[in-house]
């Protein structure tokens, strides 16, 4: 993952994480720089088996999905950019989230956005700003921290 504007198809994208449908939230990388930045979407469908009690008549994707669609965003990045750790089957550990905001319903038909970015890194640990778009209006916001560890840690 060397090229600033490196895209990953849906089976590219399982690639990188463990999680498999239905709780595989990432469809698609639209833009990937090692180390600094990520841009994802995820395509919400009517299909999504949450919407069948969050809630009937009024579908809503629960917010800690959303926050979810990030942190998946952020372990496809750390692992993008260390392909040694992802090739020797390392895992990432969600280690805390602050400044969790929601802001505005995402609902079926909706695109959302999941725009992560790299505030700081010390050693295995990431500290990521992970921003949620639906349309042109922000959904969600974190910030996340995250340690990704080798199989010999686990």
């Amino acid at each position: 993952m060397k090229n600033e504007l490196d895209r990953l198809a849906p089976r590219q994208v399982a690639n990188f994480l463990p999680h498999r449908y239905p709780f595989l939230l990432v469809d698609r990388v639209e833009q990937l720089e090692a180390m600094k930045r990520i841009v994802a979407t995820k395509n919400v469908s009517w299909n999504e088996p949450y919407f069948t009690g969050h809630f009937p008549g009024d579908p809503v994707m629960p917010g800690v999905l959303q926050i979810e669609a990030l942190a998946q965003t952020a372990a496809i990045l750390g692992f993008a950019s260390q392909p040694e750790l992802h090739e020797q089957g390392g895992s990432v550990l969600l280690m805390g989230l602050d400044k969790v905001r929601f802001r505005r319903k995402v609902v079926p038909g909706d695109v959302l956005r999941l725009d992560v970015e790299v505030e700081q890194q010390r050693g295995n640990t990431w500290r990521v700003r992970g921003i949620a778009t639906a349309g042109e209006e922000r959904a969600a916001e974190a910030i996340i921290l995250a340690a990704f560890q080798s199989p010999e840690a686990g």
